[in-house]
């Protein structure tokens, strides 16, 4: 269906937008798209929806039928029959499109319209191959968020910043403008929801310009970040790591050499739990009755001895058991782990009095920082090693 009949000239932008479950927001964000964008600029916009239980391909469908036509704007609707993810919802528009520029951007009006002009004019101006807006670059700015919601994207793009290389501000954005032709040999994976991380990951050499907006959280509707999107990001920046930029095999070696003593390590932490929860229980048990507070003391003592054990045998692989080398290592790992210790009980009580974040959510990033940085310092200066090897 389209808002005005095509004819032969072909659209200047395509702009792609998904939906599931917008019915609040798709016909305000197509009206202002139709209000916004210039009348010199050919435009079609693509909806795409995944079959939404609330009927936003429906209420799309009938403001086509019952709409005036605009001069130099045509609607678009793709009904899939499934939900099969944000990515693959913007690939099935982008093949769809029928011009060689293209837009994404949210159905839920968190992505202003009034960006898309000033987008098309970068792209032009520039002669760039990818234009992102930003809320990470001076002028940028988020709306509505609350302080964990913010707390988790700063987390997310960090790691797609530091993990897989990518120089962008905002690589996590879903709102951007792109020349058709950079993704043309471009095999997606389409899994989770940031097909910009992708494209970043798997092109090289792109012409890439930022411009800030202020991102403005969704009035109506629900969000769809839930469990199974986390997870889905974390796969996704797992696969774009084994098969992205890596730009040579010692590279890679090194990498995935850093990432396995990393599991090790945090393996054997896990270990030390069950040796401390074994000896302890052990001395207060009715052969030796010792106060609780004692047998504890003695369960750190052989967690921390068996941890280090396993760490220099195992995770770095250290045969070398002389004594003096041995008692300096092992003085060093036990204030490593000491330091590790109050390192995790400060972050849970700031993540927890400061931002009011759950004990749970708090405890578990405490613990993966402090197990971390207590991997690091023990690689770099108990055990001599290079960081990252």
């Amino acid at each position: 269906m389209t808002l005005e009949t095509r004819n032969e000239k072909r659209p200047q932008v395509s702009i792609i937008i998904p939906t599931y479950n917008e019915s609040q927001n798709i016909l305000n964000v197509l009206k202002s798209i139709g209000d916004i964008i210039p009348k010199n600029i050919f435009t079609e916009a693509i909806v795409v929806d995944d079959n939404s239980p609330d009927g936003t391909g429906k209420i799309v469908e009938d403001y086509l039928k019952n709409v005036k036509k605009i001069a130099g704007y045509t609607i678009d609707i793709i009904h899939r029959t499934t939900k099969n993810g944000l990515s693959s919802a913007i690939l099935s528009g982008i093949q769809h499109a029928t011009s060689d520029t293209i837009v994404v951007m949210d159905s839920d009006l968190s992505h202003p319209p009034q960006i898309i002009p000033k987008m098309i004019d970068v792209l032009k101006k520039y002669q760039c191959d990818l234009v992102v807006a930003s809320r990470y670059i001076t002028g940028g700015n988020i709306q509505g968020w609350t302080t964990k919601r913010k707390l988790m994207s700063k987390i997310a793009t960090m790691i797609a910043k530091k993990g897989l290389g990518v120089k962008t501000k905002d690589p996590m954005s879903g709102f951007f403008a792109f020349k058709k032709n950079i993704i043309k040999e471009l095999n997606f994976d389409a899994l989770g929801y940031k097909l910009l991380l992708e494209i970043l990951v798997k092109t090289k050499g792109l012409n890439i310009k930022e411009i800030p907006y202020t991102f403005e959280n969704r009035k109506f509707g629900s969000s769809k970040l839930d469990y199974s999107t986390i997870v889905d990001y974390f796969k996704s920046v797992w696969k774009l790591y084994k098969n992205g930029k890596i730009k040579t095999t010692n590279e890679k070696r090194n990498s995935v050499r850093f990432l396995s003593k990393a599991a090790r390590f945090f393996t054997v932490g896990a270990s030390g739990l069950a040796v401390n929860y074994i000896i302890s229980t052990l001395f207060t048990s009715g052969l030796t009755d010792f106060w609780y507070i004692h047998a504890n003391i003695f369960g750190i003592i052989a967690s921390i001895s068996t941890n280090f054990i396993l760490n220099k045998v195992w995770t770095f692989e250290d045969r070398d058991f002389s004594r003096k080398k041995t008692l300096s290592q092992f003085g060093k790992f036990s204030m490593f782990s000491s330091i590790g210790a109050l390192v995790q009980i400060g972050i849970v009580f700031w993540l927890v009095d400061t931002y009011d974040i759950s004990y749970p959510l708090a405890l578990i990033s405490a613990i993966t920082t402090a197990a971390f940085s207590n991997f690091v310092l023990n690689k770099k200066l108990t055990f001599k090693e290079k960081l990252w090897n």
